[in-house]
């Protein structure tokens, strides 16, 4: 068991925040070319073909108990649907916009920390999520009027990553996460082998595999690399912090997101969405500014 260390837990949300909307940015350009089963399929195989390596090297082990090898695998069903439905969604919304709208995310898995894991949430936590709802409350409406139902795909996001965050939890105390993140790329790929087999029945399976070109391929590594990274990063941060006091602190992920739609696509969020966007900004770092104050015995 590892003791609980809230600042470097969040210390390592943060690098989360900052390398996942680098990863989003790239499926969006890769969306219109790339069949989405393809592009889940080769990120999740490169998240196992960069993994393996170090786990032999460093001698890691696979064994686990039947137990966790089901939350693993249950884990990564959970990792397949939500980085499907986000890499769907933007093939429609702008990315500052999908993610946002996907921070509903935080406010689920406070409750679900709270009744299911029976974990301590304060008053000024629950506050300041409340607010970040409200805020992805006010980025869905244009986005709904423009797109219409695809604006609610980032809301699949936010459900099914708040059970993955929560499945994540209760086993990141347990195994090893390189090990683990190794594991679920490995069963990710049947999983996904499967999905293209069925929808080869209904659909060419032209349509569903491509040849990418020398840019898009570099695209692809770049993906791979970048998903397995930030989802290392996000794993070892469960370790050291309850899931209540790291879900407020991934609005962070929210500007990064708005700069890296701005650089890469020239997409700013509308006066209605930036005002939502800005209200999750400020309710995440009021929870990180007082955690970082009660970690320091600042406040209580």
């Amino acid at each position: 068991m590892t003791q609980d260390r809230p600042v470097l837990g969040m210390l390592l949300m943060l690098g989360f925040c900052v390398l996942a909307p680098m990863g989003d940015s790239i499926a969006k350009i890769l969306g219109s070319a790339i069949p989405l089963l393809q592009l889940l399929l080769v990120r999740f195989a490169l998240q196992a073909a960069f993994l393996l390596p170090v786990v032999l090297v460093t001698e890691r082990t696979f064994g686990m108990s039947p137990r966790l090898y089901k939350l693993t695998a249950l884990r990564t069903l959970l990792h397949i649907i939500g980085v499907g439905a986000m890499f769907l969604s933007l093939r429609y919304l702008p990315l500052a916009d999908a993610i946002a709208i996907a921070f509903v995310m935080p406010f689920i898995l406070l409750l679900l920390g709270r009744f299911v894991l029976n974990e301590e949430v304060g008053v000024h936590r629950l506050v300041a999520c409340a607010g970040g709802f409200i805020g992805t409350l006010l980025v869905i409406q244009p986005s709904f009027a423009e797109v219409g139902l695809p604006a609610l795909l980032p809301l699949v996001v936010a459900v099914d990553f708040a059970l993955f965050i929560l499945v994540t939890r209760k086993i990141a105390k347990e195994i090893d996460p390189i090990s683990m993140q190794t594991i679920s790329g490995f069963m990710a790929i049947p999983m996904l082998l499967v999905g293209l087999a069925v929808f080869s029945i209904f659909f060419d399976w032209r349509s569903l595999l491509v040849m990418p070109d020398g840019t898009q391929t570099a695209l692809l590594l770049a993906i791979g690399a970048l998903g397995t990274i930030a989802h290392l990063l996000m794993t070892w941060s469960l370790r050291f912090a309850p899931s209540a006091t790291l879900a407020p602190m991934q609005y962070l992920e929210i500007p990064v997101a708005t700069v890296l739609g701005y650089l890469v696509f020239s997409d700013l969020p509308n006066g209605i969405a930036a005002i939502g966007i800005g209200i999750t900004i400020c309710a995440g770092l009021y929870v990180v500014y007082r955690e970082h104050a009660v970690s320091r015995g600042a406040i209580s």
